[in-house]
């Protein structure tokens, strides 16, 4: 099955009779195949789209509004469920320093490579988002603030130890200041996280 020249899917039929299938046949099946191609494709085009409205493009991590409504969520399975929801949120140190001295296009790449390490270092339960500029947050489904600051320590030192560089080949280290808030302990709802960790 193809799109323009592209590979989309493989369509397979199987006779255990020789010469069973008519040049009609062969024709139908064309037919349906074109068809089955064109289904794919627009199904991919849609989950596009679909990445593109929840998805920040640089970081790859959950634009802000779309997280917004991932919090809304977690706070209200943690009333129903009584497990506790912690936020992290962290912000690089000096970052318009990096941009200052190596270009936008280097604290660009730098926060790419960060969206990714985070990616890494969060469960497949957790939700990443960059908030905008060098300020991102974390939601750890099911962990209490003590969990959560042994994560922060962890993302931390990993964080820490990892080398960027710039277009020539400049080694830059970045630093991050973190924040925890923890629901129901530190809050009875989100706002209240966002005043009390801010």
């Amino acid at each position: 099955m193809k799109i323009k020249s592209r590979v989309v899917g493989v369509e397979l039929i199987n006779s255990f009779e020789d010469m069973q299938y008519q040049q009609a046949d062969l024709l139908l099946l064309e037919t349906i195949a074109d068809y089955a191609a064109i289904a794919i494709e627009n199904a991919r085009n849609f989950q596009r789209v679909n990445d593109m409205l929840i998805v920040d493009d640089l970081t790859g991590l959950y634009n802000a509004r779309h997280f917004e409504a991932i919090v809304d969520r977690e706070i209200a399975a943690s009333k129903r469920y009584s497990f506790p929801v912690s936020l992290v949120f962290f912000d690089l140190d000096h970052f318009k320093m990096v941009n200052d001295t190596y270009g936008h296009l280097v604290g660009s790449r730098l926060l790419s490579e960060v969206g990714y390490l985070l990616k890494r270092s969060i469960r497949t339960a957790d939700a990443a988002a960059r908030f905008g500029g060098d300020e991102f947050v974390i939601l750890l489904r099911n962990t209490s603030k003590l969990q959560a600051l042994s994560m922060v320590k962890n993302f931390r030192a990993l964080l820490n130890s990892k080398v960027f560089h710039g277009d020539q080949r400049e080694i830059i280290h970045i630093t991050a200041s973190f924040g925890v808030a923890t629901y129901p302990d530190d809050s009875m709802g989100k706002n209240r996280i966002d005043e009390t960790s801010g």
